[in-house]
């Protein structure tokens, strides 16, 4: 259906909302019919914002709903890179700790105009996988998270977090250096910093992303890196993965125990690394959080 347009002082307007006449009564139309060649067709309906809807994989396209002219970015991140294996060395004078992996870049309640009709492309970033180097090696960083549309051209891109790496180590030589994975960078786009919504909301009220403030972005952090502790068989802690939305607890993975694994990243948060010593084997780094795309459509008047 095409914009539905109307005579205001002798000036064509687009049509946002359309009242009649019931019972004496003026009332909101949700839609408007008109023959065309005999046929009743629907010229104009009412639009009505929508729910926010959760994008967390893959790559795909959808269209802006006629009517609409903006859309509400509750929260997108991009991927969280991967973290390393804590590692074992016998008599090595040392253990060491696996580096997190960094944390995907973010953006929190942005609003960005765009066209109704239009396609839209959205990529959601992948976790990057932890890595299997002992002495040598790297995990897997996060991907790419963006939106583009078909007429607006680029919205918003992130990058997704580092991944953590070691070298230079070997069985009962040297101790290896740990590399944590850095944050993503934001290419955050034009956003609104002002408007009201047809229904009245004003757009600076939204605040119930991730860091609770509007028009918010920001690049990704970097993951932990507790390194080597000393002495052969000392203990020592899997390092953190870096915490995604400007430090909202609980993304970014937990560092394994000396006995106990190390926990997977979540929301663009960074992996988290393995421990040492465990008796002759450092305990396995972990995944980064895949990144996702809050979203919902709105007009604003």
């Amino acid at each position: 259906m095409a914009n539905t347009y109307g005579k205001v002082s002798g000036t064509f307007q687009e049509i946002v909302n359309a009242y009649g006449k019931v019972s004496g009564v003026w009332k909101e139309a949700d839609e408007i019919y008109g023959k065309v060649s005999g046929v009743w067709k629907l010229v104009f309906a009412a639009f009505t914002p929508g729910s926010i809807q959760t994008l967390s994989s893959g790559s795909g396209t959808f269209t802006v709903p006629q009517g609409s002219n903006a859309i509400h970015i509750q929260a997108s991140v991009g991927g969280g890179g991967g973290s390393i294996k804590g590692a074992d060395y016998d008599k090595a004078g040392g253990e060491s700790s696996g580096a997190g992996g960094g944390s995907g870049a973010y953006i929190s309640d942005r609003v960005y105009t765009v066209t109704g009709g239009e396609t839209l492309t959205a990529v959601v970033g992948t976790g990057g996988s932890k890595g299997t180097g002992a002495y040598n090696g790297s995990s897997g960083a996060g991907s790419l998270t963006s939106l583009t549309g078909a007429n607006t051209g680029s919205i918003f891109s992130l990058a997704g977090g580092g991944a953590s790496s070691v070298s230079g180590g070997s069985v009962q030589g040297q101790l290896r250096s740990n590399t944590p994975g850095t944050g993503g960078t934001a290419t955050a786009g034009t956003s609104l910093s002002s408007g009201t919504t047809i229904d009245g909301d004003n757009i600076t009220s939204f605040t119930s992303g991730p860091t609770s403030t509007f028009n918010d972005s920001g690049n990704g952090a970097t993951g932990g890196n507790n390194g080597n502790c000393s002495g052969d068989n000392c203990q020592i802690n899997g390092s953190d993965g870096a915490d995604s939305y400007s430090g909202l607890a609980g993304t970014g993975g937990d560092g394994g125990l000396v006995n106990t694994p190390s926990t997977t990243g979540t929301q663009g948060g960074g992996g988290a690394g393995g421990g040492a010593e465990n008796y002759g084997s450092g305990t396995g780094g972990s995944a980064g959080g895949a990144g996702e795309i809050l979203f919902r459509f709105i007009r604003i008047a």
